[in-house]
């Protein structure tokens, strides 16, 4: 009866070991998406808003880079380190943009753990 409860206890304990060993594994990738107007008049200013959602933010486990492309060229990035991390979990990036003709924009955010969950991708077309 008590090498049954010892190994009930054994269990247990590797179980909880394993669950939050196993965490950083369970959290999701870095996603961004992008909040910009769908169409301009020519040569107006447009601020872009990026917002970020990661589960997990720690010295080791964050969103490490973000980046927002204009029709395939990289135009601002944002670096973040373990002791330099975002402000949260959630987290948002402005950028301005003179749009004198149609672009195209993409964003990426990136978990330094496991990788990005894909760029999101937004047009704002001239009138």
């Amino acid at each position: 009866m008590k090498r049954q409860k010892t190994i009930e206890v054994c269990i247990v304990l590797i179980a909880a070991a394993l669950f939050f060993l196993s965490s950083p594994a369970l959290a999701d990738k870095s996603a961004v998406t992008i909040t910009a107007p769908d169409s301009v008049a020519k040569g107006s200013e447009v601020t872009v808003k990026l917002s970020v959602t990661h589960n997990g933010n720690s010295r080791f486990h964050y969103t490490n880079w973000v980046s927002l492309k204009v029709n395939g060229k990289e135009v601002t990035r944002w670096e973040f380190t373990g002791s330099k991390r975002p402000e949260a979990e959630a987290f948002t990036r402005e950028y301005k943009l003179t749009v004198n003709e149609a672009v195209e924009l993409t964003a990426e955010a990136n978990c330094n753990m496991h990788g990005s969950k894909g760029p999101a991708v937004k047009k704002i077309e001239v009138k």
